[in-house]
């Protein structure tokens, strides 16, 4: 039994490394990538979103709802994707599987699986369906994901067990620092990790609204003035 499970580990490993790497940022600029660009630039060699605060409310940005820079080099279905973010106050996260919606007054808006993060205590690491079912596992959970009784987009989540403790995967993030962000996605099983930390593990069997394939695209959130960076992208599409 050891002797297939490890076969199973290295032929997997194998597949993963014989994969083509593609290159989605080339650290200059922002070739292959379309969003508000009052918004977003390259700077130091790493993609930069910062929102202004609002002159009548320095409080709040100028950002009347979320908006996103998209890469345009394809859909993606099954990949592992790494990178490294740093965030300054506010919310982000990396949209995969996710389809273009009708732009906004800030921007291009997106819908579909997020992987989350924040300068707070709460949401880095979650499954999050912008636009869609909301939050389908919090920190730490090992979720199933069922349809909704009547048929509609709220689908019931059930929790099946637990991938790690909330908190000291939180203690393991660095406050405006830089951290390593891993997505794996293949088939209806998604899963999450920061600085090598598992995050969430998630099984989704709500078929009807369950994303397969879409864009990868780049969060900025309304609300407080914010700044995020994304560097050093990894992206291998699995079969």
């Amino acid at each position: 039994m050891k002797l297939h499970l490890a076969l199973a580990t290295f032929l997997a490993a194998l597949s993963f490394a014989s994969a083509e790497e593609k290159e989605i940022f080339n650290g200059k600029d922002l070739s292959g990538w379309v969003g508000n660009m009052d918004l977003w630039s390259v700077q130091d060699g790493t993609i930069t979103g910062k929102t202004p605060a609002d002159p009548a409310n320095p409080a709040k940005s100028i950002l009347k709802h979320n908006t996103f820079l998209i890469w345009k080099g394809g859909t993606v279905g099954d990949f592992e994707l790494t990178f490294q973010y740093r965030i300054e106050k506010g919310n982000s996260g990396v949209q995969y599987r996710s389809k273009e919606l009708p732009a906004g007054e800030s921007g291009p808006i997106i819908s579909g699986y997020q992987a989350d993060f924040e300068a707070g205590k709460t949401y880095s690491g979650i499954l999050y369906e912008e636009r869609g079912r909301g939050i389908l596992a919090k920190r730490g959970e090992k979720t199933v994901i069922k349809p909704a009784a009547d048929g509609g987009k709220k689908a019931v989540v059930e929790v099946t067990g637990s991938v790690g403790d909330s908190a000291a995967i939180q203690d393991s993030i660095k406050s405006e620092d830089w951290n390593e962000y891993r997505i794996v996605a293949k088939g209806n099983h998604v899963q999450h990790f920061i600085n090598g930390m598992q995050t969430i593990d998630v099984t989704d069997e709500d078929a009807a609204n369950a994303p397969k394939e879409g864009l990868l695209a780049l969060q900025i959130h309304a609300g407080p003035p914010m700044v995020v960076q994304f560097k050093n992208f990894k992206l291998v599409e699995t079969k």
